[in-house]
């Protein structure tokens, strides 16, 4: 970004701290199972900050987590047994020793939701590196499968400045890069998830204006399982 617009950055950063409300109370579930037919369940665990803790919303069933296992459980046709274990404002750093931790073992595949705010933190790449390294070593023995979605785009929040918007995309851009780098020297256990392109619908935000609501967490769980579990070309 042009160095011109950094005093524009500081003031709406400090206009934003000022007058953001966030839902920072955890609206979803911690674990359930979408039924299926008889099968070994699958098990499913999200893992992060905020959206992985369903802020946003009210109701178990309506959070990132249920409405992935959901997701997942139609397109596998098996059943989904799933975990969630995130909170609010959890860096990469809280997320590798804190809850990384409160994870079941002989998972499945694992889900991360996190990067978001290590970018309003202002922690850069080298910290994320190391972190999200630690995070994935902490998983080896707990999950056969991670996958890790790209930091949601700020530019499309409509809580925030466009002009601090850009400027946190960009060191959210620095930050996926590294995610991108790291999947590829693991590819056959990690997986990176593109953000939906596009403009998201008006009601993709909770009333805060900064998380999902309800029908924003279903559209993001419908991106996420089309890119796990790709629709099979007709024969």
């Amino acid at each position: 970004m042009n160095r011109v617009w950094l005093p524009v950055v500081a003031v709406q950063g400090l206009w934003l701290r000022s007058t953001l409300r966030l839902a920072s109370a955890p609206g979803g579930g911690v674990s359930g199972t979408v039924p299926g037919p008889a099968a070994e369940p699958l098990r499913l665990a999200v893992l992060g900050d905020s959206t992985a803790a369903g802020c946003g919303v009210t109701g178990d069933e309506e959070a990132f987590a249920a409405s992935l296992a959901r997701e997942v459980a139609a397109r596998a046709g098996r059943p989904v047994a799933w975990q969630a274990v995130g909170q609010f404002g959890a860096t990469s750093r809280r997320i590798r020793f804190r809850l990384v931790p409160r994870l079941d073992d002989d998972l499945d595949l694992v889900v991360l939701l996190a990067g978001a705010n290590d970018v309003l933190a202002g922690r850069g790449p080298d910290l994320w590196r190391e972190d999200l390294t630690g995070i994935l070593a902490g998983l080896a023995d707990r999950a056969h499968r991670v996958a890790i979605a790209g930091i949601p785009p700020f530019i499309r929040f409509p809580a925030i400045p466009a002009t601090l918007a850009r400027h946190l995309g960009e060191r959210a851009a620095a930050l996926d890069a590294v995610t991108r780098e790291v999947c590829r020297q693991s590819a056959r256990t990690t997986t990176f998830l593109e953000q939906p392109a596009g403009t998201p619908p008006a009601d993709f935000f909770s009333t805060d204006r900064f998380h999902p609501s309800t029908h924003g967490y279903r559209l993001w769980a419908q991106d996420v399982a089309a890119q796990l579990i790709p629709d099979q070309p007709a024969p």
